[in-house]
């Protein structure tokens, strides 16, 4: 062998090794994390056919999502059969919000291998936010494929929930806690679907799971909250219409309805509380609110400030009878003289003649007579 051709083969084996050890450098520098060195050093590599791939989830891990998809495609050019690139490809398309684009590579993946099912359900996934009529299909061939395909099973699952398919919703629910009992995706549908349902006790039951794992939303709380209102269970609908409450501390609504609670619980101090700091934050038509206020108000012998509220009521919707004769009642309790009892139902007349409260009115208006011609009398005695 000659001098020139061992010199040659002596420089091609440095050149070789050399070119592997680029290759581990750059490799370490990205499983430690080290993502745009790894890039650089990657870029020094001589095929640069082999790493297109590599630099591309570099460039996701620092979150640069065009060039990583730039890399992807040249990866693609040059590793053509390569299927497990073009996942990776499609998946960012995704993440980038590029549904056609994603859905057309899911596509052309399927058809290289139809029998895949995360190829199915990421196509699915695509066609879903295209508002595709086929996506459903997409996930129900991926649990086929796959019945213990936890992300297949939530799709569908919570598709049949939406469309108030309890039974359907059920069925797929329970297949998928069969293979992952603690999956709480699957138990907050489950918990979904008991309460649209309006099986109260056991949308509970399953609410209160969700709890137990450790999760805690504003969605939860408030769904729990109603269900325990819906089992006249009151004390714990407050406890879990507050903890709601944590997570949107300005929500009127919420403050308003547990003032309900308490109402229903008798503590009406509480629910004066409560009903007045919502009041304090709604920016809408507010008759039913104070009405509500009146009423607890009256329940407290608060018949002053009762007045005050109910007339606030009216002042919001003058044309309510309901709110106007509740006044009605409430001036009669607080007023001392018959005269002034009996003017008051006349003017509600006036009010509201065809009303189908004007015939109560026309008997408060003689029962109170007949008070006062008994205490007129007792006073002649």
């Amino acid at each position: 062998m000659s001098r020139i051709l061992i010199i040659f083969i002596i420089a091609l084996v440095f050149k070789t090794e050399a070119q592997t050890s680029v290759l581990n450098v750059a490799d370490s520098l990205y499983l430690h994390g080290n993502y745009t060195k790894a890039i650089q050093q990657y870029k020094t590599y001589n095929n640069q056919a082999e790493v297109y791939n590599k630099i591309a989830k570099a460039y996701i891990a620092i979150g640069n999502y065009d060039k990583a998809i730039n890399n992807y495609k040249e990866a693609i050019k040059s590793n053509s059969n390569d299927a497990l690139i073009k996942y990776d490809y499609g998946k960012l398309l995704y993440r980038t919000k590029k549904y056609k684009e994603a859905s057309n590579e899911f596509n052309k993946l399927v058809k290289i291998d139809s029998l895949n099912p995360n190829y199915q359900y990421e196509l699915g996934l695509s066609l879903e936010k295209l508002k595709d009529s086929t996506t459903q299909k997409r996930f129900h061939n991926a649990f086929k494929l796959d019945k213990t395909h936890q992300k297949a099973i939530f799709k569908i699952a919570k598709y049949y929930v939406q469309k108030r398919k309890h039974k359907q919703a059920e069925e797929y629910i329970n297949i998928g806690l069969e293979s992952y009992q603690n999956n709480l995706s699957l138990i907050s549908l489950k918990a979904q679907n008991y309460y649209w349902k309006q099986d109260y006790d056991n949308a509970s039951k399953w609410f209160e799971k969700l709890l137990k794992l450790g999760e805690s939303s504003e969605f939860i709380h408030e769904k729990l909250s109603l269900c325990y209102y819906q089992n006249y269970e009151y004390e714990k609908a407050v406890v879990q219409r507050k903890l709601a409450l944590k997570y949107n501390p300005t929500d009127a609504t919420a403050i308003y309805i547990i003032g309900t609670y308490y109402q229903e619980l008798n503590n009406f101090a509480k629910a004066e509380e409560y009903i007045k700091k919502a009041l304090l934050l709604l920016d809408q038509p507010l008759d039913r609110e104070y009405a509500k206020l009146g009423t607890i108000l009256n329940h407290q012998k608060k018949h002053k400030e009762a007045i005050v509220a109910i007339k606030k009521a009216i002042k919001e919707d003058p044309t309510n009878e309901s709110t106007n004769f509740h006044l009605a009642i409430t001036l009669e309790t607080y007023y001392a003289d018959f005269d002034a009892k009996i003017k008051m139902y006349e003017d509600f007349k006036k009010k509201f003649p065809n009303g189908p409260l004007s015939k109560f009115a026309d008997y408060r208006i003689s029962e109170i007579k007949k008070e006062k011609f008994i205490k007129e009398g007792e006073k002649e005695d």
